[in-house]
């Protein structure tokens, strides 16, 4: 299966699909929709706020700054302006579900990962729920969601930088801010498996160049769901779950838990005889 994934060229085909397919794995197990609700309610409420303050702020602006009058010319530039403002608050949407939503949601899809992987392993993976175990997680969560959003706008920020270089640096950075976002996206869902399989960042890049076309196809497909309106509610839910389905159905959470298991192994101290 893993070389039908990763070597075909469908792969990227078969990986844009993974986060659509992943609403029919989490219809047929109900017991997700218990760690499904939470994220999906951060995103309802990040959206429902940006998107009011948004159109509320634009609404003044162009109330009390923009001249306006009964003729046609005018009548066109409101609405051309509206538009204009439309198309900076889904920008804005976009960006504070791919930084802000991640990190608020981060302890509970790291819950959602790993009750995905116990179903499609069929073994329990986790300890018995504790308000201590959870916080601890929680805090590593949001410690590793820090530092993957920070280095997200640092590489960003340079990126749009490129606009300053005349024509040639608009069109660079239209396909490297691209490229990097769906990077990220793949690095973001992926890492909720690879971090509590201890796999050092060196390791998980080697894992997603060996499936390079599926993993691109997943990261386009998860940025594809962020430019729908409102079906981006679900987006971080269905990530979640098509990235732990796609590190299954390869073989490396499998290759991941030996790999683990053979490490604590040799860090145990022989028995006595």
């Amino acid at each position: 299966m893993e070389n039908t994934l990763t070597k075909h060229p469908s792969g990227f085909i078969t990986g844009f699909l993974y986060p659509f397919r992943a609403f029919r794995f989490i219809r047929k197990n109900p017991r997700l929709y218990r760690y499904v609700l939470i994220p999906f309610f951060i995103n309802l409420i990040i959206f429902s706020l940006v998107v009011y303050f948004g159109l509320h702020f634009f609404q003044e602006i162009l109330t009390h700054h923009i001249p306006q009058g009964d003729a046609w010319y005018w009548f066109t530039l409101y609405y051309l302006l509206w538009l204009v403002a439309l198309l900076l608050t889904t920008v804005i949407v976009f960006f504070l579900f791919t930084a802000i939503g991640n990190l608020i949601a981060s302890p509970f899809n790291d819950i959602l990962s790993e009750k995905t992987e116990e179903i499609l392993t069929g073994e329990s993976i986790g300890e018995p729920f504790s308000m201590g175990l959870f916080l601890q997680d929680a805090k590593r969560a949001l410690i590793l969601e820090c530092k993957k959003i920070s280095l997200f706008l640092i590489v960003m920020a340079l990126i749009v930088m490129l606009n300053l270089v005349p024509v040639v640096g608009s069109v660079l950075y239209s396909v490297l801010s691209i490229l990097w976002t769906i990077f990220f996206l793949v690095v973001e869902y992926t890492s909720y498996v690879f971090s509590r399989k201890r796999l050092p960042f060196k390791e998980q890049r080697k894992v997603i160049y060996n499936t390079k076309l599926l993993m691109f196809g997943f990261g386009a497909g998860v940025l594809s769901i962020l430019a729908i309106p409102f079906l981006q509610l679900l987006c971080i839910p269905l990530g979640v779950v098509g990235a732990t389905k796609i590190l299954y159905d390869t073989g490396n959470i499998t290759q991941s838990q030996k790999e683990e298991t053979h490490a604590e192994n040799l860090r145990r101290p022989p028995a006595a005889k």
